[in-house]
């Protein structure tokens, strides 16, 4: 077994991924992080670089331009040569009630959290295959299991990510990739800071443990599942969600 893995992670400037890459770069592992913000994310490969034993490579590209994440899998192909996890973490949240959906937060929403999902493991295994071995983890939510009121075209593209995740991972298991999902509850990112405090205090009231879950936490179980560790775990979806309820 290789403890010290070159690891892909997407939506990587902030919250979850960020909190990966921090994770992963204390791991001494090579990081190659994606993002739309080019200058913060140079900021964090000078940071992580400085601090730990590890070399960081960006690749700053939107995830729903099919071309882009074509030539990221070349690049990475060509100059790292390996690729032993993926971390499928971009995403974004676009609330409206059914009857005020529109267009354009359906289509925004599925290329997002869903589409480019799809399209960074189809090229992600291509190199895996060759390898005959890889672990992807995608982030879905637990919005994505239970649904949520206001949260129709989001919870479709999160359940999305789970039936992409167990399909992928009955068809790649025979090549030794492994495929599972995070499934994050309430978690204390720029996304739950918009929130009123009376819809915070209601999501705060739905968790057994009593308490909203860190970015870090969901990042700890992500590790996990791109390592060794979990050589033997695929097809799962694991929840962080302090016994939350919805």
């Amino acid at each position: 077994m290789s403890f010290k893995k070159i690891i892909l992670i997407t939506g990587a400037t902030r919250g979850i991924g960020y909190e990966t890459a921090v994770k992963a770069a204390k791991k001494s592992w090579t990081l190659i992080l994606n993002g739309r913000d080019e200058k913060r994310l140079q900021e964090i490969k000078e940071e992580l670089e400085s601090l730990y034993d590890t070399t960081v490579h960006i690749l700053s590209y939107d995830v729903c331009d099919i071309d882009a994440i074509k030539k990221a899998f070349m690049w990475i192909k060509k100059n790292v040569g390996q690729l032993d996890a993926v971390v499928n973490n971009a995403g974004i949240l676009d609330d409206a009630l059914l009857g005020m959906v529109n267009e354009k937060q359906v289509s925004n929403t599925l290329a997002v959290n869903t589409e480019a999902v799809i399209y960074h493991m189809q090229y992600a295994s291509r190199l895996m295959m060759k390898q005959k071995s890889g672990s992807i983890v995608n982030v879905s939510s637990i919005i994505g299991r239970v649904g949520n009121a206001g949260q129709t075209v989001y919870g479709a593209s999160k359940a999305a990510v789970i039936g992409a995740t167990y399909s992928a991972a009955k068809e790649l298991a025979p090549y030794n990739i492994r495929v599972n999902a995070v499934a994050p509850g309430f978690i204390e990112t720029d996304m739950t800071k918009q929130l009123s405090q009376e819809k915070y205090e209601q999501r705060l009231s739905e968790i057994k443990m009593g308490r909203i879950g860190t970015a870090e936490e969901v990042a700890n179980v992500i590790l996990f599942l791109a390592s060794d560790y979990s050589s033997y775990v695929t097809g799962q979806v694991i929840g962080v969600d302090g016994g939350m309820v919805i």
